[in-house]
């Protein structure tokens, strides 16, 4: 989402003509975001307000991916929660009780309001036996003044603080991808990622057996790619170039 169809909540231009000719070729496509904060029907207002009319349906957050990975693991499960209302929301909805009192997991997510109780509290848990999971290990996130610190950096205190890593979820986890392919019933064979990080789009998408666009909209650069050992695609400079083309992106 972030870096592709918008940027510092601006449309990237041609953003929107590109997901009209999806519709039209009737194409099934996902939104894909590592931040937790939000919920779907919070990102699609968000969205629509840059002018981008994208259902619910067609929205997919690390959140959802770390329920769904949860409700497989230990379905009716319980949870400590540190994050915002796009993870806590979709642990409701799998049938998790979220708790303080001998939870089988600490979830971790992304939220700008980091207690230093809240981390104790996970700490804790996490000494007495529960399993750590965090959705995204995303170091620091943007913002208009500068970097904030997100899900990676406080995963790094409590793993600090308790010895124990967390299991990543989110980009640039391939599960997220696979968990993203079940969503719409696609196959790896036939579905191209697109994202404008190497270190997370790109990588989550080629472990996942996906072909991959970078477009240098957001983080990453055309002079970046050479920094990896391995390679997308195609490298584009917007979604805009694939208007006209998204039949066959690489013809």
């Amino acid at each position: 989402m972030d870096g592709v169809l918008v940027h510092e909540d601006q449309l990237v231009p041609g953003a929107d003509e590109f997901l009209a000719e999806l519709r039209a070729n009737e194409t099934p496509f996902l939104v894909l975001t590592n931040n937790s904060i939000r919920t779907p029907r919070d990102l699609q207002a968000r969205l629509r307000h840059t002018g981008l009319d994208i259902p619910e349906e067609a929205i997919w957050t690390s959140a959802l991916a770390t329920a769904t990975f949860l409700d497989d693991q230990r379905p009716n499960g319980t949870a400590y929660v540190v994050g915002e209302s796009g993870l806590t929301t979709a642990l409701h909805e799998i049938g998790y009780v979220l708790t303080d009192s001998n939870p089988d997991y600490v979830v971790l997510g992304e939220t700008r309001n980091y207690s230093f109780e809240a981390i104790t509290t996970a700490i804790r848990l996490i000494e007495r036996g529960a399993s750590f999971i965090a959705t995204n290990p995303d170091p620091t996130g943007p913002s208009r003044d500068g970097s904030l610190p997100a899900t990676g950096s406080v995963a790094a205190l409590i793993t600090r603080a308790t010895g124990r890593d967390p299991y990543y979820v989110g980009k640039p986890n391939p599960l997220m991808m696979r968990s993203a392919l079940r969503r719409i019933g696609a196959h790896s064979q036939s579905t191209v990622m697109i994202g404008d990080r190497m270190d997370t789009d790109v990588i989550s998408g080629l472990e996942a057996g996906m072909r991959t666009i970078l477009v240098t909209t957001g983080i990453s650069t055309r002079a970046s790619v050479e920094a990896y050992p391995y390679r997308p695609t195609m490298v584009l400079d917007s979604v805009a170039d694939l208007v006209g083309r998204t039949k066959d992106p690489f013809a």
